[in-house]
């Protein structure tokens, strides 16, 4: 339903602006005028025109310094103020239009004169002008056509509309950006509304310098700050706590000379966002008490620039919120305001009725990983987990205006969490969502086609992109849009010239649609491989364990003995390779230079999907025992493992046919963060391990183990976690056998919901099954609902497997 919405409202908004079934104007011939008091006001757009029309079309549009009598042919850039002064028919026109507010632009075409006006309230509103020209503009070899009755009159909905690009080798591309790199790469950010730009420093939770840098960091940032000064943008930092003591004089007095050398030569600098915690974790009074001196030293040269926190900390305590945000309230002179991001336990609508009204909050959305993140792709399949990995390319246009348009009238605007170009979509959409939550995501894709691609790919790789985003929906092996999706895309690169062959953006979307369908056909011969391998062991009785085992082994083999699809997996290959050279990303770690679980998702193409691990591990096992008997029974229980006995239920809540059982919270749509629902989670977590790269069936201590452990229900922090069972013996006495996998390994709680307590607080992650008496209390009427709550400053609850079964 959500896609024929924005249909709708796509198709209503072009009536009302004037764009639907109209003539177009040629251009092509046309001539700039600028007739501004001021031309410090134009800053970079008149260059920003000609070069990417020129780009597009050959054409090097002139300017003229006064205009033609003929006043023909004519793009008319500059402030509304100077615009209406030429003549009463040009104020007359920008009159009919509706008033803009700072920002803002008034964009219209007069087909009798041949003539563009791009009226801005002020700079940024101009360049703003130009960039909704460029977007719409019809562009080709010669051709510089616009529709020949457009109109457009618009201000942003919000003052703060941004990413962040930072200069770091933990990034999957942007390490690898030239300076002329980041200037386009800022410069397209632009034409779609950003006004903010956040950088980092030279020091942050990794290593110093990478292969890839071209120019050292702290040049690099002098150079982004420089790049977003000429085109009138905000310039802000993430600078988090890398010291290691906050408090005494020597220690204190080190960090100062570091941020008193970068705020020294960045040329602008707005805003300084500093994490409490991932990394840095201090004790807020510790923490504010630090910021008011590198407060001091930030407005020294930036003397207007303001200090935004987050309330960002792994495991916090309720005494650690309420210090923060008494201090929050105190209204410091060099406070900005709060950023909620990632790892944040409290709602933002809380933390908006925790902060006086007079303080502003900026979202800090992450739209650049897959899961294990805050805005987690909703019952993501695990082959995607296992191959794709959390960051890959990952268009998500429906969900990323979902999540904006959940929360965005609790703040100020956004500045996007980024690690590179996998995102590459997702910044265009959510900066358009910004300036106007009301834009229908096809409208900005088109834009996105049209401009970056090509007017002739406007509708198919809008489509395409769409499409990539449905690869996800739902369960992998019956999602046969994904071969479909493919052909899209296939169809577009058979047509298309060697020029957009080789345009990254559409790589982006090409390696996907083979990636996707050479994953698909993966899992689906690989789940037959593993069907026809337990076929096998369960005969073992007429065959022997040893020949049973055999022949399983050698099944289960075919799966990398004799691949399918190598066309695709070479063509993936030769994608990654030409996005490297492209644009620097790093989609594998021995040849691109990628770093682990940082967009290396090539390097996960032939990751097992199925059992096999475990399997030809149990196998081994068995094997090298000394009675056939004894085989016999290990061969059972490894076909048998999740039966619960007779009259007992077994459940694996990673599976969506088990989902149904884990009690709900809010609806996707109102909590895409899980911080008041529960969520699916990945990963079997390693003893003594706080994070793994890959999600495979590796955990605890190293052991081979199920597919399922890969995949739980999990709830963020203090939140519950509840499953219900129903239709049970209200007669019966019941065990209960539990699965704590997971990558949090939080000390749990489990209780009933009438008060009983089926086990007190256990540490998990040490082992990973326990059993335990269901009091026959809770079960008597026959029903019953667990619920886990894990204890003050963890993570969060996990839930992989339960057996409910009768004594």
């Amino acid at each position: 339903m959500k896609y024929i919405h924005s249909i709708l409202v796509l198709l209503s908004f072009s009536l009302l602006s004037g764009t639907a079934f109209s003539q177009q104007t040629d251009f092509s011939k046309a001539q700039i005028f600028c007739p501004v008091s001021d031309k410090s006001v134009l800053l970079r757009s008149v260059e920003v025109l000609q070069t990417e029309v020129q780009k597009r079309t050959g054409i090097k549009i002139p300017v003229v310094k006064k205009r033609p009598k003929s006043a023909q042919n004519l793009i008319i850039i500059g402030l509304e103020s100077d615009l209406a002064k030429i003549s009463p028919e040009i104020n007359s026109s920008l009159n009919a239009l509706s008033e803009i507010k700072k920002e803002g632009f008034k964009l219209l075409v007069n087909d009798a004169t041949k003539t563009i006006l791009i009226a801005g309230k002020d700079a940024r509103g101009i360049l703003y002008g130009v960039g909704r020209l460029l977007r719409k503009a019809e562009m080709g070899p010669n051709q510089f056509l616009m529709d020949s009755k457009f109109t457009f009159s618009t201000s942003p909905r919000y003052p703060v509309r941004g990413h962040q690009l930072g200069y770091r080798p933990k990034t999957n591309a942007y390490d690898a950006f030239t300076v002329a790199g980041f200037d386009q790469y800022i410069r397209d950010l632009a034409l779609f509304g950003a006004n903010t730009i956040e950088i980092l420093p030279p020091r942050t939770d990794d290593d110093a310098t990478s292969p890839h840098m071209k120019v050292p960091p702290i040049q690099m940032v002098v150079e982004q700050s420089r790049i977003c000064k000429e085109y009138g943008l905000d310039v802000s930092v993430w600078y988090p706590n890398m010291g290691k003591d906050y408090v005494h004089p020597d220690s204190i007095a080190r960090e100062i000379k570091e941020r008193e050398e970068i705020f020294r030569l960045l040329p602008k600098l707005n805003a300084v966002f500093v994490p409490a915690g991932d990394p840095g974790e201090l004790e807020p009074d510790v923490l504010f008490n630090w910021l008011a001196k590198e407060a001091a030293v930030l407005q020294k040269y930036h003397p207007e620039a303001k200090i935004w926190v987050s309330p960002q900390v792994f495991r916090p305590t309720q005494k650690w919120f309420d210090t923060f945000f008494e201090h929050v309230n105190k209204g410091y002179p060099w406070f900005g305001g709060v950023v909620f991001g990632p790892w944040i336990k409290i709602p933002v609508q809380k933390i908006r009725a925790l902060v006086k009204p007079s303080i502003p909050i900026r979202h800090y959305p992450d739209i650049t990983h897959n899961y294990s993140s805050q805005y987690p792709v909703p019952h993501w399949d695990l082959a995607w987990a296992m191959t794709l990995g959390r960051e890959s390319i990952n268009p998500r246009p429906h969900d990323e205006k979902a999540i904006h348009n959940a929360f965005d009238e609790y703040g100020v605007g956004s500045v996007s969490y980024s690690e590179g170009t996998n995102d590459d979509v997702n910044k265009f959409v959510w900066s358009d969502q910004d300036w106007d939550p009301e834009t229908p995501v096809v409208e900005t894709l088109r834009d996105y086609a049209r401009l970056f691609i090509g007017k002739d790919y406007t509708e198919s790789v809008t489509q395409g992109l769409i499409s990539l985003e449905k690869n996800w929906t739902g369960e992998l092996v019956s999602n046969d849009g994904v071969n479909r999706t493919l052909q899209q895309w296939q169809e577009i690169e058979q047509m298309a010239p060697l020029k957009v062959q080789q345009n990254p953006r559409f790589q982006m979307g090409l390696i996907r649609a083979y990636f996707d369908a050479y994953t698909r056909q993966r899992l689906i011969r690989e789940m037959e491989l593993e069907r026809a391998a337990r076929e096998t062991l369960a005969s073992a009785k007429a065959t022997g364990s040893g020949e049973a085992i055999r022949q399983a082994r050698l099944t289960l083999e075919k799966a990398w003995k004799e691949p399918i699809l190598q066309e695709f997996q070479t063509k993936c290959s030769q994608l990654a390779d030409s996005l490297y050279k492209s644009i620097g990303a790093q989609l594998t770690m021995k040849k691109h230079g990628a770093m682990s679980g940082r967009g290396n998702f090539i390097d996960l193409i032939n990751m097992p999907l199925n059992d096999a691990p475990w399997l030809l591990d149990q196998m081994e096992k068995i094997e090298k025992l000394t009675e056939e008997s004894d085989r016999m029974k290990g061969i059972h229980e490894m076909l048998h493992r999740t039966d619960a006995g007779p009259g007992g239920f077994y459940d694996h809540f990673g599976d969506p046919e088990s989902w149904y059982r884990v009690v709900p919270g809010l609806s996707w749509e109102e909590d895409p963060g899980s911080l008041q629902s529960p969520r699916i989670g990945f990963g079997v977590g390693l003893v003594g391990e706080e994070w793994v790269d890959e999600i495979k069936a590796t955990g605890f201590k190293g052991q081979v183990t199920p597919r399922v452990w890969m995949k739980q229900a999990k709830t963020l922090y203090n939140q519950p976690l509840k499953i219900h069972y129903d239709q049970l013996d209200p007669k019966a006495e019941y065990r209960i056998r539990i699965s704590y996998t997971g990558r949090f390994r939080s000390r749990m709680k489990m209780t009933t919901d009438d008060g009983q307590v089926v086990h007190e607080l256990i540490q998990t992650g040490e082992q990973p099954t326990f059993e335990f008496n269901v009091p026959q209390q809770a079960t008597q009427d026959g029903e019953v609902t667990f619920i886990w709550n894990c204890g003050e400053g963890e993570r969060g609850s996990q839930v992989t497997e339960i057996w409910l079964m009768k004594k």
